[in-house]
This record gives structure tokens, sequence and C-alpha cells, in this order.
């Protein structure tokens, strides 16, 4: 049976992702490795000067908050842009440019205060990270091993994408996911196993140790706590 982490992509995405710092290097790398074709667009020159020699092609020193930059970029034909800089509203005009000037189909923004996430949705980013939620979560996480980590919000927080790891403790080890019954509203669209990105089938196999991306209805959450733990 052919191994899913050696599965090729359905669907190509040109993806642009604006910040060099570590989520936007790891998120580049990962992107690359599923076969995308993607752009990392990094502003300071000591950074991309970093990132030049491993990322070549796929690294651009430019101001993506200016528009010669996004039309130089070839932004016009992007399916998706991430901005993940350090700074909550000049990823919000990066993802506002993309949508308005480019038509962009999906803008994702990174944010560090939580006060921004209604701000941010309801001026059309269509998802939104926020770190400082995760970092507390992950605090969290260390008394609680059936926490559900928050990765992103869609849909003004309706939806969420999160991430679980299963421990030796867990009643989903050895099952096949479709033997496993999901709350409605919940799909597991990722499993994270030894640093390799696998992409479940109903015949996948979970394992101890492997990270769960699931996307769920808020209102779920509770239904799948119970379910993995």
């Amino acid at each position: 049976m052919k191994n899913e982490k050696d599965s090729p992509v359905e669907e190509q995405l040109f993806v642009i992702v604006v910040g060099g710092g570590k989520m936007g290097y790891n998120l580049t790398k990962l992107l690359i490795k599923e076969g995308h074709e993607v752009l990392l667009v990094e502003k300071d020159r000591t950074r991309y000067s970093e990132l030049d020699p491993e990322l070549g092609e796929h690294v651009y020193m430019g101001d993506a908050a200016e528009s010669e930059t996004l039309k130089a970029i070839g932004t016009n034909r992007a399916n998706v842009m991430v901005a993940v800089t350090g700074d909550d509203a000049t990823n919000l005009v990066i993802c506002q440019m993309a949508k308005i000037m480019y038509m962009i189909p999906r803008t994702i923004a990174r944010i560090s205060n939580p006060r921004n996430e209604d701000i941010f949705s309801t001026l059309g980013v269509d998802a939104v990270v926020n770190t400082t939620k995760i970092v507390n979560s992950l605090i969290e996480k260390e008394v609680d091993s059936g926490m559900l980590v928050p990765v992103l919000e869609m849909k003004g927080g309706k939806v969420e994408v999160l991430e679980t790891e299963v421990d030796s403790d867990s009643k989903l080890i050895n099952k096949q996911i479709k033997e496993i019954k999901m709350p409605e509203d919940c799909l597991i669209v990722s499993i994270i196993r030894e640093g390799e990105v696998v992409f479940p089938h109903g015949n996948t196999v979970i394992q101890k140790g492997d990270s769960l991306m699931v996307m769920i209805s808020k209102q779920r959450k509770a239904e799948l706590r119970n379910i993995i733990s």
C-alpha cells in the first residue's frame, strides 16, 4: 500500500508568505515539501541574507506592504497570502491590499494582540492566527494532556483548526480513522508523525505520539475532547 506521506499534492497552490521569522520560515519549508509554489517575502536585508542560501528562489527581499513589491512578485496569480510579520497592523495592511487590489481568494494573518481578532475578521481577513492564544494554550497543555491547542480560527471564530497530541493513554491508538466516531462538523485534516506530514485516509492508523490537526465547529470541542482522551 502506498504511504500517505508519499502521495502527490492534489492541487498545487501559489502561496505568498510575508515575514521571515520562525513561523514564516517553517511554513515556507513545509509548503515547499508538500509540492506547492511558495515565495517568502522578507524586507530585512540581514534576515534575507540568512534565508537566501537555503531557500534561493523561494525567498524575495522586499516590503510586501508596498504595492510595487506585490506587483513584482506576481501577487495577481497567488491563491493564498499569509502575513506573519511581528506587527499586527502590517499584517492587516498586507492582507487588505492582497484582497482588494489582487482579489486573492484567501488571506491569513498572524496577530499578537487578541483584541485585534474581531477587527481583522470584520475587515475581511479570512483567517487569523492568534499567537498569544496559542502560547497560552501550550502553557495549559503542560497540565492537561487532552488539551486542544488552537492553531487557526475561521468564520469569525465559529470554526477552528486545533492540534492535539496522541498520548499513551489515548483511546485512538491503533485505530483506523474510519473506525473513530468523530463529532459532526469535525475532520482530521493532517497528521504530524516523526516530523513528517501525513495526509490521512480512512484506513490511516493513529499511532502514539501523532499530532493531529483537526478542523472542527467550535461548539463540538467538548465532544472531541471526550473522544481523544
